[in-house]
């Protein structure tokens, strides 16, 4: 008995105690794709664009001894105009916004009947071998002339400013919209119109089953340069055909002498162009579709 109580104490002193630690507080991951590069060098570049810019805009307007009014200055008027962009006092004195709109409409409908007409165009220019070696030299010889040289002939033809300008749209508009679409048609692979001659597929088959989903990139991509150059257009036809509109407005300022105006109108000018330029980008790859890698 007194061996047993023996070597028990013997072996409770050779037991070794482990220390209790704490658990180690789990660790708590950034949220995926959440990187501060990233946001870093997303966020500075445009900062800094946009800081050089304000630093040579001051610089001229030092340089100009005050012809070219300053940021701060500007901006203090464009707070002002922004306050109520929708005024009417007039005929020709309207706020910012009804000069914007209307620039817009003019461009939706010079734009929208260059699509009509540019769109299927282009596919039948593209479909067919002996219309495409009839119309290229005409697309060659009307693309390189300048749009605003349109605009005598629809000021003859249409006997208003507000169709001229439309016309000039079109014109303008309508070019990229053939141009890319018959490209676009022409390198649809043969191997798709060999299966669609041996299944003695419709002309109209062809084009909507076949040619549309195929064609497609191409045709929002001369969408989206044909939008670009009409709102560029718009601006100089309607300084040359007055009414209301974002470029009457600017040369209405000019004759003014409001250069603060002018640089406003600018900006505005810019940020349209910009959200269009997006929007139809967006349109653009929804309708793009990338090969996923494994």
């Amino acid at each position: 008995m007194v061996s047993a109580v023996f070597h028990s104490a013997t072996a409770a002193k050779d037991v070794k105690v482990m220390p209790v630690t704490a658990p180690a507080p789990a660790r708590v991951d950034a949220p995926p794709g959440y990187d501060w590069n990233d946001l870093l060098m997303a966020v500075m570049p445009p900062v800094l664009g946009m800081l050089l810019l304000v630093l040579i805009w001051s610089l001229v307007s030092m340089a100009t001894a005050g012809s070219i009014p300053t940021p701060i200055d500007t901006a203090k008027q464009a707070i002002d105009i922004f306050s109520d962009p929708f005024y009417r006092k007039g005929p020709n004195d309207q706020g910012v916004g009804w000069n914007v709109l209307a620039s817009l409409q003019r461009v939706a409908l010079g734009f929208g009947l260059a699509a009509v007409v540019g769109i299927p165009a282009g596919f039948v220019i593209g479909r067919f071998e002996f219309i495409s070696r009839m119309f290229n030299p005409l697309i060659s010889l009307m693309r390189p002339v300048s749009p605003l040289a349109w605009l005598p002939i629809g000021l003859l033809v249409f006997k208003g400013a507000h169709p001229a300008a439309i016309w000039t749209i079109f014109i303008c508009s309508i070019w990229p919209m053939i141009i890319n679409t018959a490209v676009g048609v022409q390198r649809v692979p043969q191997d798709y119109m060999n299966v669609a001659r041996v299944l003695n597929l419709s002309e109209w088959k062809i084009v909507t089953k076949i040619l549309f989903p195929s064609v497609l990139p191409y045709m929002l991509t001369g969408v989206r340069l044909a939008v670009g150059t009409a709102w560029l257009v718009i601006v100089a036809a309607e300084m040359l055909t007055g009414g209301v509109g974002i470029g009457f407005w600017v040369w209405d300022e000019w004759n003014n002498l409001n250069v603060k105006n002018i640089i406003i109108a600018i900006f505005v000018i810019g940020i349209v162009g910009l959200l269009l330029e997006y929007a139809l980008i967006k349109i653009a790859s929804a309708f793009t579709y990338e090969e996923v890698k494994s």
